[in-house]
């Protein structure tokens, strides 16, 4: 597969990244977690720079994690491989043709405590962007394609608080920049960047904290846990 200029580092980076770069905790010995896999998704913009990202933004009345912006994803189907169920998520929620993207990789397994999910992220090209729409609004509240020069502008960059005292690394998107990106997708985005040496210094003490429709759940682990101690959040 040939891929374009800026999209060839996220490849060959996918292929030299640990769980390590990628996440500060570790599954327990034996853990029995779901299995899920989310796409994430790059396409090319008209014109020069580094393409962009294809994300969504929870429904807002979700009894989990109301207007959280997403990779689109779920849970593995049983025969089922990461590929097969990332894809056929984001057919279901955006209405994206499966046939139209390229699969170039996988980033490593990552498990997320508060659901006990080890989550796949798969990485795909959409080379000739076609349409994509909300499937259900049960589901999904909108779709953001946010470009990859926007969100390495230090002003889109924000350190996220909640209320438990969790802090992460967040980013604000949208026309008016008024949506904040945080938790496992922001967490994803800013340490692979960081790992491609993409990102540069931002003001980390801008804070910002969660609007209230976003407050539903606690992003602080649940479930037993084992620190990865080579991490540094």
């Amino acid at each position: 597969m040939s891929l374009p200029g800026w999209l060839a580092p996220v490849a060959q980076g996918a292929e030299a990244i640990t769980v390590h770069e990628l996440t500060r905790f570790m599954p327990p010995e034996g853990s029995d977690a779901r299995r899920g896999a989310v796409l994430m998704l790059f396409a090319d913009l008209d014109g020069d720079g580094r393409g962009e990202l294809v994300l969504t933004e929870r429904a807002h009345h979700m009894r989990s994690h109301p207007g959280q912006v997403s990779f689109p994803g779920g849970t593995i189907d049983p025969g089922e491989s990461a590929v097969e169920a990332a894809l056929r998520e984001a057919e279901e929620e955006i209405g994206l043709d499966p046939a139209e993207i390229e699969v170039f990789g996988e980033l490593p397994e990552l498990w997320l405590p508060p659901s006990n999910f080890a989550v796949t992220p798969v990485l795909g090209y959409w080379r000739e962007r076609g349409h994509v729409h909300v499937v259900s609004t049960d589901e999904v509240h909108a779709i953001h394609h946010v470009a990859i020069d926007e969100l390495l502008d230090p002003e889109s960059r924000i350190t996220v608080r909640h209320p438990s005292g969790w802090l992460g690394p967040g980013f604000l998107i949208g026309p008016g920049r008024d949506v904040i990106l945080w938790g496992f997708t922001a967490g994803i985005i800013a340490r692979l960047f960081d790992f491609l040496g993409w990102s540069g210094e931002w003001d980390t003490a801008r804070m910002r904290d969660l609007p209230d429709h976003m407050l539903q759940g606690d992003p602080t682990p649940t479930a037993p846990t084992r620190p990865n101690t080579r991490f540094e959040e």
